[in-house]
């Protein structure tokens, strides 16, 4: 199925076994969500379950809060990351810190989704990644969507769990086709081995996991070497047990992220690996990030201030290059 469809797939079975679990976020209800991920569902659950809001995102978060103080099972659906920082100061001052704030009195079973990330000429102000920002927060599960079958089991067990999370989703990857296996018991929190190697760990997540593996076949080609490609899919919690596993048999990290260079969510990744790592590793890490501007409106700028499978391919090549890779 596609991306958008294993999304809607989640949350129609979430509201088909749980009345508690409801929607709300601007033009989720009748029009079907701006991305068609709640496509059909007022049909079935009507006005009250898929409630259509005002373009407020403060308002969006801040009433998801009180529904789920309240006992219900609130998505709320923000339009792009960009929009989501009007609601940071419920994100990240309620949501997350009620829970610790009250003793455990209080649980918050929310999810906040949102898109994120370059799509095609939206310009700076749709087109950020915050990442690095909501990952910092303690209090806040921090999931990053690239792959169907996960889109379709992360959201179920996001729903359904019941502490409050963050799902990413990115603007490119909606109309992506993939397998689903309804019997899978996924791990939410557990990162995937997209393919396996033995000379380099290349770590990264959402829409350049498809880049990075768009590039490899011609990469491995050119260097002769062999690449393991991990899909991170837990921002926070991380699980660095697959990564540790896999950098004792490569010995060679090199983090892949769509995010700014400066401050990007990659840092952690390459700053554990330094910190515990360090006797396993035979070369410096590799960061391979966007640049430090924001995200310009021309498609070749656009395409030049962020990694491209071209680019990715390249830096990879001329780092393996400068360490006897």
């Amino acid at each position: 199925m596609l991306y958008r469809e294993a999304l809607n797939r989640a949350i129609d079975e979430c509201m088909a076994v749980d009345s508690t679990v409801v929607m709300l976020g601007e033009d989720v209800g009748l029009y079907g969500g701006s991305y068609r991920v709640s496509e059909g569902l007022v049909a079935k659950y009507g006005e009250k379950c898929l409630i259509d809001t005002p373009i407020a995102e403060l308002s969006i978060v801040g009433n998801a809060v009180g529904m789920a103080i309240g006992g219900l099972r609130p998505i709320a659906e923000i339009m792009t990351a960009n929009f989501a920082l009007l609601a940071f100061d419920q994100i990240i001052n309620h949501m997350s810190k009620y829970h610790y704030m009250s003793a455990g009195k209080i649980t918050l079973p929310m999810v906040v989704r949102f898109p994120q990330g370059v799509s095609k000429q939206l310009a700076a102000q749709h087109s950020e990644s915050y990442e690095q920002m909501l990952a910092a927060v303690p209090g806040l599960r921090v999931f990053a969507v690239s792959d169907v079958n996960y889109a379709y089991h992360a959201l179920k067990k996001a729903i359904l769990m019941d502490d409050p999370v963050v799902f990413i989703e990115h603007e490119l990857l909606y109309n992506k086709k993939g397998d689903v296996d309804m019997n899978a018991d996924l791990d939410p929190f557990k990162a995937r081995i997209v393919k396996e190697g033995q000379d380099v760990t290349i770590v990264t997540y959402l829409k350049m996991v498809d880049d990075v593996m768009e590039m490899l076949p011609e990469l491995e080609e050119q260097t002769g070497k062999s690449y393991e490609v991990i899909d991170l899919q837990s921002l926070n919690p991380i699980d660095y047990d697959t990564l540790k596993n896999s950098l004792e048999k490569t010995g060679r990290l090199v983090m892949v992220e769509e995010d700014h260079y400066m401050g990007g969510y990659g840092a952690q990744i390459v700053s554990w690996a330094a910190e515990k790592m360090f006797y396993a590793l035979d070369a410096a890490p590799l960061r391979i990030a966007g640049k430090n501007v924001p995200i310009p409106y021309n498609r070749k700028r656009e395409l030049a201030s962020i990694p491209t499978p071209e680019t990715i391919k390249e830096e990879i090549k001329a780092w393996g290059a400068e360490n006897g890779l």
